[in-house]
């Protein structure tokens, strides 16, 4: 039955796709001409706004030999509607599917290193590498209500935190379900918060209770040495927010967040970013952070080879920005510190981390004593409709037999990322193409173990990406 309603969905979403794309290409094409108003999204807009997104992410991983390459390409589309607001009150929905169109065999480890794919099985559904059709998920379901410039939702949304965050560079991004609020009544202030849950994290089609979303990406090793064995034993009523975001004067930022995840661990980040005019064209840039995290009780099981964050256990990072703009170019060097404390956890189903050196296809979570330098520079070309990005990290992370510092046996690295994006203007708005070019070089030992550098280090990732909104 669930497998004839998964098809229904899917073949719904898909005519509506279809249904409402011509009457977007119609518009486009003839900016001068009549609004049709027979078209099927003229007449849903007079009930609601409507938006949809179609994407094709073609993506390979090339290891160092004999170790096993990848390619797989994902093709997605989906719709969403937002009712007009009464009274302050809003509702709104959507959803999204995706074809495994070609891809290696994702499910099947490689035997040298055994492990399985890292890359290329999240554009699809890490829970079950093998499905490849019935990927599907309804996304946004929520009702707001807004009051002058505030809002409060409840049900299914994206949230923007600064550790639980849309983690774009998949199929689709990790969605939260839960109570939101967020208050805009005083000058320069924001206050934001609520409680989580349940979640539905990136590369996955199904959501999930706050305890069970941590282990469905890959668990490491415990302090001990041993695999973890968290998934499905963390216990925890949810995850409340509160965050507080103040410009003083306009160059420049404070940010306070709190994150507790009931039963298993709280984080503090106190953030500072700072963008000083030297002249009309030049700004000079300086941020700085501090992340605190300390286990709660027992760290989500009380049993030691179960639990997530080990229980008493602490970790502190500091992160800092240097950095300058200069008409369309926007140049920066970057520094971040994790002490030998702990290992910074967080868990990796929920977003990306807000650290300055981050780049994407690479995280520091999971270690301690890390030692991490980027230098990132973007220029904009066309009037800003093409963009370009390269960056270059190094990244000193204990050794990979440190299993107290270093969760995945990742080692010492440096990487480069080159990125260019073309967004499409006039008749063609809302189309736009990135390209992004990942290498990442060994330079901790790897001690010629196979599963300390495969789908890690000495590899590429290539990436196309195509998005069409409307």
């Amino acid at each position: 039955m669930d497998l004839y309603k998964n098809r229904i969905l899917s073949l719904s979403l898909l005519f509506l796709f279809i249904a409402l794309a011509p009457a977007h290409a119609q518009h486009s094409t003839a900016e001068s001409a009549p609004t049709d108003t027979q078209t099927l999204k003229s007449k849903l807009q007079r009930f609601g706004t409507f938006h949809a997104h179609a994407r094709s992410f073609f993506m390979a991983t090339d290891n160092q030999k004999p170790l096993t390459d990848y390619v797989a390409w994902g093709l997605g589309a989906g719709i969403g509607y937002e009712s007009p607001a009464w009274k302050g009150l809003q509702f709104g929905i959507s959803g999204f599917f995706i074809f495994n169109v070609v891809s290696s065999d994702l499910g099947r480890k490689d035997t040298l290193a055994n492990s399985a794919n890292r890359y290329e099985s999240g554009l699809f559904d890490l829970s079950d590498p093998s499905n490849r059709w019935e990927l599907h998920r309804l996304e946004n379901l929520f009702i707001r209500y807004r009051f002058r410039a505030s809002k409060i939702e409840v049900g299914r949304f994206e949230l923007n935190t600064p550790f639980i965050n849309a983690q774009d560079g998949r199929m689709r991004s990790t969605m939260e379900e839960g109570a939101w609020v967020e208050v805009n009544e005083v000058k320069n202030l924001k206050l934001q918060g609520g409680w989580i849950w349940r979640i539905s994290p990136r590369s996955t089609v199904k959501w999930y209770t706050v305890g069970n979303s941590m282990g469905i990406y890959p668990q490491g090793l415990n302090e001990w040495g041993a695999k973890n064995n968290y998934a499905g034993h963390i216990r925890s009523a949810g995850v409340g927010l509160l965050g507080i975001t103040y410009s003083p004067v306009k160059q420049l930022q404070l940010q306070a967040w709190n994150q507790f995840t009931e039963n298993v661990f709280n984080t503090v980040l106190l953030q500072a970013d700072a963008k000083i005019p030297v002249n009309k064209n030049t700004h000079l840039q300086a941020g700085m952070m501090y992340v605190r995290q300390d286990a709660v009780h027992c760290g989500g099981n009380c049993d030691s080879s179960l639990t997530y964050f080990a229980r008493k256990q602490q970790s502190n990072t500091m992160s800092a920005k240097l950095g300058i703009t200069w008409r369309a170019l926007d140049a920066s060097v970057n520094y971040t510190h994790i002490t030998e404390d702990g290992r910074f956890t967080m868990p990796r189903e929920w977003g990306r981390e807000p650290f300055y050196t981050f780049m994407p296809r690479e995280r520091n979570e999971g270690a301690g004593r890390v030692h991490a330098f980027t230098a990132k520079i973007a220029y904009a070309f066309l009037k800003g409709t093409l963009k370009t990005a390269i960056g270059y990290g190094h990244y000193f992370l204990p050794d990979v037999k440190n299993v107290r510092l270093n969760k995945y046996g990742m080692p010492s690295y440096n990487q480069i990322n080159a990125d260019i994006r073309y967004t499409f203007p006039k008749y063609l708005k809302g189309l736009s193409v990135q390209g992004l070019l990942v290498y990442k070089g060994a330079i901790g030992n790897t001690y010629n173990e196979y599963k300390y550098s495969f789908n890690k280090v000495n590899m590429f990732n290539w990436n196309l990406v195509v998005d069409y909104n409307f």
